[in-house]
């Protein structure tokens, strides 16, 4: 499988990116530069593609949990992990959002570069375009993920979510001030096309 990877550098990092694998972008790499672990978090990276965020993540975490609908990118992420070191920090999932996570599994930090591209078809698409493609709106993998992924944080937990502005941020920060989170926008990209890319750390208000 290697032969046919397209091989990704970042810093001290090399990632193989198989085939029906998303391709790590300007998301990505805007995620990567501001990620904050904190030593001995436990961290779930929710769609890991080919792990760069988990394996990352892995150098100051105890535990990280990567988890993908992609069963290729499970494959991809796993064999990236071995490569850079970090496989016996993290364990792999393949599922829909949190479907495949115990019940009262709870995290310190939570990772997601959602798929938030309007796009006619998503459900029925090939992985890559899953990877991306979020629905008529971009909000159709989101609203799920904002919807369930406070049972998995712990109390004084965190998450740093990816989106762009063409799927209604402002949606974004209802959403999240509704389930009592506050939120800021730590990172963001402008991209061609009236895009903006942004990355955004919520908490539970205190």
């Amino acid at each position: 499988m290697f032969s046919q990877a397209k091989k990704v550098l970042y810093g001290d990092y090399v990632f193989y990116v198989w085939p029906e694998v998303y391709e790590p972008a300007e998301d990505s790499f805007l995620f990567a530069e501001n990620l904050t672990v904190h030593l001995g978090e436990y961290v779930l990276d929710m769609g890991t593609g080919c792990g760069i965020l988990g394996i990352i993540a892995a150098e100051k975490a105890s535990h990280v949990v990567a988890v993908d609908i992609n069963p290729s990118a499970v494959r991809c992420a796993r064999e990236n992990a071995r490569l850079n070191m970090a496989v016996d920090k993290m364990f792999f999932v393949q599922g829909d959002l949190f479907a495949s996570l115990r019940i009262g599994e709870k995290f310190d930090l939570i990772l997601f570069n959602a798929p938030y591209l309007p796009s006619e078809s998503w459900e029925g698409g090939t992985w890559i375009e899953r990877a991306w493609a979020g629905g008529a709106d971009g909000r159709a993998v989101l609203d799920k993920f904002l919807q369930a992924f406070p049972k998995y944080l712990k109390a004084d937990g965190r998450v740093l979510l990816m989106q762009s502005t063409l799927a209604d941020l402002e949606r974004t920060f209802q959403m999240l001030d509704a389930e009592g989170f506050k939120a800021d926008i730590v990172a963001e990209r402008r991209l061609p096309f009236f895009e903006t890319i942004v990355l955004i750390e919520a908490r539970r208000r205190s």
